[in-house]
């Protein structure tokens, strides 16, 4: 049997990285990439809902994860999203990323359309054909795709030798518990809910608040595999607490959360892509005080 063992731990999803004009800036991309490195994150999760994917070209989606592979150095495990709305694009995607030798793709469901199982299935598995010699991983964020992942869908893309998992980002943490039940490592997604997904047998986390805090992340699972699962479930409720207060600015949540690292000592991502809204002056205050909870807590727990 193959060994998943590297796909283990905690994966921040990777946020965009733009210049003033609004660009990709190749070298914010290397220092964020080093900034969550030297934190002691196991892998990262490059080009999904954190990143932006859906108003970036294809071609700006190669130039982040050419950058993101470079600056790992094969130091990280690296998971690239590779969904784009039509077959074409994400295959070229998924040919790119396979020949930088990321760890596995992963792909949500065509968006827009509801489309029928067997036409998402064909979907999955033609992304995964132009990757044939890397690991697949299904994206399941029904809430955002409009599609929800289910057990016959599943178990017919397990007839495909390369999925292995599923990044689970829908709510009920029953679901992580039924895929595994299906045979496949399972990636916790709501951040809210990172201990009970652990505790129902999730693999790991990617979450897309992980970059703005991620030593209460690392600490929260090191807390759950020892045993200590109140001081687990403490960190977990003031991570939530501080998820609500970037939650509450004006400005989209990527925006406040790339703010709080800058905040933090880590590089400074820029903004967020039109039409997602950038931060308002009133989200300075904000800003402000989920960095200063970030940093209480790792004083407290960490």
């Amino acid at each position: 049997m193959k060994d998943y063992s590297k796909f283990q731990g905690v994966f921040p999803a990777f946020y965009a990285c733009y210049d003033k004009e609004g660009a990709i800036d190749p070298q914010i991309v290397g220092d964020l990439t080093r900034y969550l490195m030297d934190k002691g994150v196991q892998g990262l999760y490059v080009g999904g809902s954190s990143g932006e994917c859906i108003y970036q070209s294809v071609d700006e989606r190669k130039l982040v994860l050419e950058k993101v592979m470079e600056a790992a150095a094969g130091k990280l495990v690296i998971i690239a999203h590779v969904a784009c709305n039509n077959t074409a694009d994400s295959q070229a995607l998924a040919a790119h990323a396979q020949s930088l030798g990321v760890d596995a793709i992963a792909a949500i469901p065509p968006i827009y359309f509801h489309l029928p199982d067997h036409a998402i299935a064909k979907y999955w598995n033609d992304i995964s054909a132009a990757a044939p010699d890397t690991d697949f991983i299904i994206y399941n964020i029904p809430q955002l795709a409009g599609v929800a992942l289910s057990i016959g869908l599943l178990r017919e893309m397990q007839k495909n030798p390369r999925v292995i998992g599923v990044k689970n980002s829908s709510m009920p943490v029953q679901d992580i518990q039924m895929w595994r039940d299906e045979g496949v490592i399972v990636f916790n997604g709501p951040d809210e809910q990172f201990v009970s997904g652990l505790a129902a047998g999730a693999c790991g986390g990617i979450g897309g608040t992980y970059a703005a805090m991620p030593e209460l992340f690392l600490n929260m699972r090191s807390l759950f595999l020892a045993g200590q699962l109140e001081q687990a479930r403490q960190i977990q409720n003031e991570v939530c607490r501080i998820i609500y207060k970037m939650c509450s600015g004006h400005g989209n949540l990527y925006a406040v959360m790339k703010a709080v690292i800058a905040r933090r000592g880590g590089p400074d991502c820029g903004s967020v892509r039109l039409p997602m809204a950038s931060l308002a002056d009133s989200d300075s205050a904000i800003v402000e005080q989920a960095a200063a909870m970030i940093d209480a807590a790792i004083a407290q727990y960490c």
